[in-house]
C-alpha cells in the first residue's frame, strides 16, 4: 500500500465520477471544483500526497486510484450510512446547531451510532495510508471525531484539523448530548483551525466549561493518556479564494461579452442585484427577497429599473428542512413577480441551478450590487469571489455582518440581515452610490483578497501544524 508523508481526510473525494464511466478508469473522474481542492493541489503534489473521503455515491466500493499525481483512498458509504452520519448527524444535526439553531438541530442517537462509525472508518483508512511521522489534515464537522481515532490509533501522527462553518456560541453548543465527545475528538489534533476568532473562542469556552481544561492563547492543555499534557493550538485562519484564477476569467473578452448578453438578456435594466448561494436556510435568501418586494412596494426601485438575479443552487434536497425553503422561495419569489412583473422587465429571475464557474464571473461582472445577507456563514466565499472578479473597480458589496468574511471585508456596506428596514437602507445605498465610492471601497476589498488568497490559507495552517511536526520529530530523534 502507498504510505503518504501528507494526507488529507475529506468528507469528499477532491473528483467528482463522471456519469457512466468506469470508475475503475482514471479517466472516468474530473477534478472537483472549489477553492479547498485548488488550495491543496500543490502540496499533495510536492508531498506526494493521499486523500481520504467518500466519493459521493452510496454503496460504491472502490479500491485506491491515482488521480493526476494525488492517491485517492476511497471510503465506501452505504445508503444507511449517507442517511444516518450525513444528511441525519452531519445536516441535521450539527449544521443547524453550529448555525445558531436557525432551523431546530434534530438529535437521534442512531445518526449518534452511525457519526462515530463512520468517523472511525475514515481514521482507520488514513491511518493505514499515512507514513511514520507523517502530517494528516482532517476537513471540518463531518468528521470531528477523526483527530481523536487518528490519534490513538497512530501516536506518531501531526494532525491538523480545520472547520469551515462557525462553532457556536457555548449556550447552543451545550444542548448536543455528545458535546463532551465532540470536544474531545477535536482535541485530538495539534492545529485546530476555525475561520473567526470569535468561533476559536467559542470553541476554547466550551472545553473549559466541558472538560475544565486549561486555555491560553498559547494553546489548551490536554491531557495525554500518559499522565502528562501535551498543547494543542485553537486559532483562527480565515479561509479564502485562488484570486488569480477569478482575475483571468474577467479580464477574458468573451466573459465581459456574456457579461453584457446577461444585461441584454434581463431588458437592459439601470441596477443588477445578484444574490448567488447554496438553497440553505442559513443564507438569508427570504429576508432578501422580503427586502427587495418591500422596495418594489414601497415604490423606492422600479421593476423597469431594477432586477434582482437570484442563484439558489440545489443542497441536499431529500432534508425536510430543504423541501420546505424551496418552497417558501420560490412562492415568495412568485408571487412578488407576479405583482410588479411587467412584459418587458422580471423583478426576480429565480435560477435553482448549479452554474460552471466561467458563467459566474460573468455574472458578477453584470451584477452592479452583490448581495451577501447570510444569517451565519462561516466564511461566504461567494463575496470573495465577486470582489476578485471586479477587475473594472466597480460593483458594490452588501455584506451581512454574520458571515466570517465581514472580518477582513470592512469595506463593504455591513448589514444585520434580520433588520429588514436596514437591509433596504443598505440596498438603496448600494445602487446610488457613486463611482468614486464604488472605486474607493472595491480597491480596499480587492487589495484584502489579492493579498490574503487561498495559498496564503494553507501555507499559514501548515506553518502552524509544522511547528508540531518539527518537535515531535526533535522528540523521536
Amino acid at each position: 500500500m502507498t504510505q503518504a508523508e501528507f494526507v488529507v481526510v475529506a468528507n469528499r473525494l477532491p473528483v467528482d465520477r463522471i456519469a457512466d464511466a468506469d470508475p475503475d478508469d482514471e479517466g472516468g473522474w474530473r477534478r472537483s471544483p472549489g477553492g479547498l481542492v485548488t488550495a491543496l493541489e500543490p502540496v499533495m503534489r510536492k508531498a506526494e500526497g493521499a486523500w481520504v473521503g467518500w466519493a459521493g455515491q452510496a454503496d460504491l466500493d472502490l479500491e485506491p486510484f491515482d488521480f493526476e499525481g494525488t492517491h485517492l483512498v476511497p471510503v465506501n458509504l452505504s445508503a444507511d450510512d449517507v442517511e444516518n452520519y450525513y444528511e441525519g448527524f452531519s445536516n441535521d444535526t450539527i449544521w443547524p446547531l453550529y448555525h445558531d439553531v436557525i432551523a431546530a438541530p434534530r438529535f437521534k442517537r442512531q445518526w449518534w451510532e452511525a457519526y462515530v462509525k463512520v468517523n472511525q472508518r475514515f481514521a482507520d483508512a488514513a491511518a493505514d495510508v499515512a507514513a511514520e511521522n507523517a502530517i494528516v489534515w482532517v476537513q471540518d464537522y463531518q468528521l470531528q471525531l477523526v483527530p481523536k481515532m487518528l490519534r490513538e490509533a497512530r501516536p506518531d501522527l501531526t494532525i491538523g484539523y480545520f472547520h469551515h462553518i462557525p462553532f457556536p456560541a457555548y449556550g447552543l453548543y451545550s444542548q448536543l448530548p455528545w458535546r463532551r465527545q465532540v470536544l474531545e475528538g477535536l482535541l485530538g489534533a495539534d492545529v485546530i483551525g476555525f475561520q473567526r476568532v470569535a468561533d476559536a473562542g467559542n470553541f476554547a469556552r466550551a472545553v473549559r466549561r466541558q472538560l475544565r481544561y486549561e486555555t491560553k492563547a498559547s494553546g489548551i492543555s490536554v491531557p495525554d493518556g500518559a499522565g502528562g499534557t501535551r498543547t494543542a493550538l485553537a486559532k483562527a485562519f480565515p479561509i479564502s479564494i485562488d484570486a488569480d484564477s477569478y482575475i483571468e476569467l474577467a479580464q477574458r473578452p468573451d466573459i465581459q461579452a456574456r457579461a453584457l448578453e446577461i444585461r441584454e438578456s434581463l431588458g437592459n435594466p439601470k441596477k443588477i442585484l445578484l444574490g448567488v448561494d447554496r438553497l440553505d436556510y442559513t443564507k438569508g435568501i427570504r429576508h432578501r427577497l422580503k427586502a427587495f418586494g418591500e422596495l418594489l412596494e414601497d415604490g423606492r426601485v422600479s421593476v423597469d429599473d431594477v432586477t434582482l438575479v437570484q442563484v439558489a443552487s440545489p443542497s441536499r434536497e431529500r432534508v425536510e428542512a430543504y423541501i420546505q425553503l424551496r418552497d417558501e422561495i420560490e412562492l415568495t419569489v412568485g408571487r412578488i413577480n407576479g405583482d410588479y412583473d411587467t412584459m418587458g422587465h422580471t423583478a426576480i429571475r429565480y435560477l435553482h441551478q448549479a452554474y460552471p464557474r466561467e458563467e459566474m464571473v460573468a455574472l458578477y461582472l453584470a451584477a452592479d450590487v452583490m448581495l451577501v445577507t447570510a444569517l451565519r456563514d462561516g466564511m461566504n466565499l461567494v463575496a470573495k469571489e465577486y470582489v476578485a472578479s471586479r477587475v473594472d473597480n466597480r460593483g458594490v458589496l452588501v455584506l451581512s455582518e454574520f458571515a466570517g468574511a465581514a472580518d477582513e471585508l470592512g469595506s463593504a456596506i455591513l448589514v444585520n440581515p434580520h433588520d429588514i428596514d436596514g437591509l433596504k437602507d443598505a440596498v438603496m445605498r448600494a445602487i446610488d452610490m457613486p463611482a468614486g465610492e464604488q472605486g474607493r471601497r472595491m480597491r480596499a476589498l480587492r487589495r484584502r483578497v489579492r493579498e490574503h488568497d487561498v495559498e496564503d490559507w494553507s501555507r499559514d495552517f501548515l506553518d502552524a501544524l509544522a511547528v508540531f511536526h518539527d518537535r515531535a520529530k526533535a522528540v523521536t530523534a
